[in-house]
């Protein structure tokens, strides 16, 4: 069900919010700090102090907010950010399997449509997928009562030594970075050979494709699991 309004508050924006949030907070929901949200929403600092002393007054909070001391969402915020996140990789899922869109083009549309698909509509997605617990890009589904499966994986960033890994997601942010993944055949389930690795480059393998060498930045975007 599509959220009432924040006072004067635009729905996609207060949904755009609580998502970051929820992401930045982490499993452990840790306290997100404004900085943080500002990086990850592209807005101005101040803008994000405004918006989030709005939505931790308003009538009905989905922030519990102090300065200086960051934000968590209430159980209202979190609510209804697992709500977006389910109609968002929903979608995508549906735009993938059943509309033949090509995976770097989902995430964008799903965010466009997220918003304002209603629970009918979002019950007939999920009938007709089959209800899949995961989306295109191996990042877990919340169940229609919010629960979601932990996941437990890690970045080829925090990896401690090289070896052979299964993908167990791949970020959706990057368009043009996940079609490279993808080209290369790091996609979630694949099976990688991480040859060596440094602080800031990695260099990995799948089945018989050439080496692919990322950045640190790149490699944050893969999330693996031990093959064992």
């Amino acid at each position: 069900m599509p959220p009432s309004r924040q006072g004067n508050v635009n729905t996609e924006s207060v949904d755009n919010y609580l998502k970051a949030i929820l992401a930045l907070g982490g499993p452990d929901e840790r306290r997100v700090s404004s900085t943080s949200l500002a990086d990850r929403l592209n807005v101005a600092p101040a803008s994000v102090t405004n918006m989030l002393q709005k939505l931790a007054a308003a009538s009905v909070p989905f922030v519990e907010y102090e300065r200086h001391r960051g934000v968590l969402l209430s159980a209202a915020g979190k609510r209804r950010a697992l709500e977006v996140v389910r109609h968002h990789r929903l979608l995508e899922t549906f735009l993938f399997e059943v509309l033949d869109y090509p995976i770097e083009e989902v995430h964008e549309e799903a965010e466009r449509l997220e918003h304002f698909i209603s629970e009918r509509f979002e019950e007939r997605i999920a009938a007709k997928l089959g209800h899949p617990k995961f989306d295109p890009h191996g990042h877990c589904i919340p169940a229609m009562d919010g629960r979601m499966s932990k996941q437990i994986s890690k970045t080829l960033t925090e990896l401690k030594h090289d070896g052979e890994f299964l993908v167990d997601s791949v970020s959706d942010r990057d368009a043009t970075l996940l079609k490279r993944l993808r080209t290369h055949g790091i996609t979630p389930g694949a099976r990688v050979q991480v040859i060596s690795r440094s602080p800031d480059d990695f260099v990995l393998r799948t089945g018989n494709s050439k080496a692919l060498r990322l950045n640190r930045n790149l490699a944050t975007a893969v999330r693996i699991r031990s093959d064992h």
